[in-house]
C-alpha cells in the first residue's frame, strides 16, 4: 500500500541521478512500485509503504557522499494552496540585518547576535531590538546600499511563480525588515508580505535604533500561518512552510508541509524534511511538480 513518496532531487551543478543511484535506492525501499521522472537526471519521485520510515536512516547513509536530498513525504494532500516563507537566507542569500550591520562597520559584533539568535540560543525579540539598536544614528541610505547587493536563492522565483499559477496563495514572512520584504515579494510575485519596521529619525535620514513594537518573531509567523489558512477556509494541512533559523520552527511544525532549507543545527534537529543539497527547486518536485510545470526564471 502507499503511504509515502520519497522524492530523491541531485544538485544538478554537481551530481545527477543514475540508474544506479535510483535502482539502489528502490532496493533498500524493498519497492518494485514505478519510478516518476520529475525532471532527467534530477529529481524522481517513487511511491513506498509506511516501512519506509524505517529506512530513511539507511537511505542517508547510502547517499551520504553523494549531493542528494532526500525527501519523504505522505502520498496524500501534496499539493500545497498556501506557501509561508522566510526571506533571509530563504528566499535571498541574504541577511539583510548582517549586512545592514556590515555597511555600518559594526558587522562582526551584529552577526555574532544573529548566529546565536537564528540556531535557537537568544530569545529572537530580545535579540533583534539589541542588535537594531546598535544601528541607532546611522545613515538610512545604508538600506539601499544593502538592497543593490540582494540575491535570490536559485529557484526563489521559479518557486513564487510555480505555486502561484497553480492556485496557491504566497507569502513572505520575516523577522527582517518590511523595507527589504517589500521589494523581495514584489520581485518574486508574493501575494503579500509581513515584516518588522525600521523606524526613523532626524528627518527620516539615520536609523533611530528601533522597530515597531510588539516584534514580528517566531509566535507572529506561526500566528500568520495560521490566520491565512483561516481566511482561505484551509486546513493547515494544505500549507508549505520554509525557512532556516530558530524563529522559523513553529510555523514549520504547524504547517502541513515544513521544509528546513539549508537550516541552522537546531532546526535540522527539529524537522526531518530538509533541503540540503539542492535549490528551492525542491520544494516544488517534493509537491510532485515535473519540471515541465515549472514557470522558470
Amino acid at each position: 500500500m502507499t503511504n509515502f513518496i520519497l522524492t530523491l532531487v541531485a544538485a544538478r551543478d554537481t551530481t545527477r541521478l543514475t540508474s544506479a543511484i535510483i535502482t539502489l535506492a528502490r532496493d533498500i525501499l524493498s519497492t518494485t512500485e514505478k519510478v516518476t521522472v520529475l525532471s532527467p537526471e534530477e529529481a524522481v519521485e517513487i511511491p513506498c509503504s509506511a516501512t519506509a520510515l524505517d529506512k530513511l536512516s539507511d537511505l542517508h547513509q547510502a547517499f551520504q557522499n553523494d549531493a542528494i536530498d532526500i525527501l519523504l513525504t505522505p502520498a496524500n494532500n501534496r499539493r500545497k494552496k498556501l506557501l509561508l516563507s522566510d526571506m533571509d537566507s530563504t528566499i535571498v542569500a541574504n541577511e539583510t540585518l548582517d549586512d545592514l550591520a556590515q555597511r555600518a562597520g559594526i558587522g562582526e559584533k551584529v552577526a555574532a547576535i544573529t548566529a546565536r539568535s537564528m540556531n535557537g540560543e537568544l530569545d529572537f525579540s530580545e535579540s533583534l531590538n539589541e542588535r537594531v539598536a546598535l544601528l541607532r544614528g546611522y545613515p538610512t541610505h545604508l538600506l539601499e546600499e544593502v538592497w543593490q547587493t540582494i540575491r535570490l536563492n536559485a529557484g526563489a522565483l521559479t518557486l513564487v511563480r510555480t505555486m502561484r499559477a497553480h492556485g496557491a496563495k504566497t507569502v513572505l514572512v520575516s523577522g527582517g525588515f518590511t523595507y527589504f520584504t517589500e521589494k523581495v515579494a514584489d520581485l518574486c510575485g508574493f501575494d503579500e508580505h509581513h515584516a518588522n519596521v525600521l523606524q526613523f529619525s532626524h528627518n527620516k535620514t539615520t536609523l533611530a535604533g528601533t522597530v515597531q513594537q510588539p516584534v514580528l518573531c517566531a509566535q507572529t509567523k506561526q500566528n500568520i500561518l495560521q490566520a491565512c489558512a483561516q481566511n482561505l477556509s484551509l486546513p493547515l494541512s494544505d500549507t508549505l512552510a520554509i525557512g532556516d533559523g530558530a524563529n522559523d520552527l513553529p510555523m514549520l511544525r504547524t504547517a502541513g508541509l515544513g521544509l528546513a532549507f539549508h537550516a541552522k543545527s537546531i532546526v535540522r534537529q527539529h524537522i526531518a524534511t530538509q533541503i540540503n543539497h539542492t535549490s528551492l527547486r525542491t520544494a516544488l518536485f517534493v509537491q510532485g511538480y515535473p519540471a515541465c510545470a515549472f514557470v522558470e526564471e
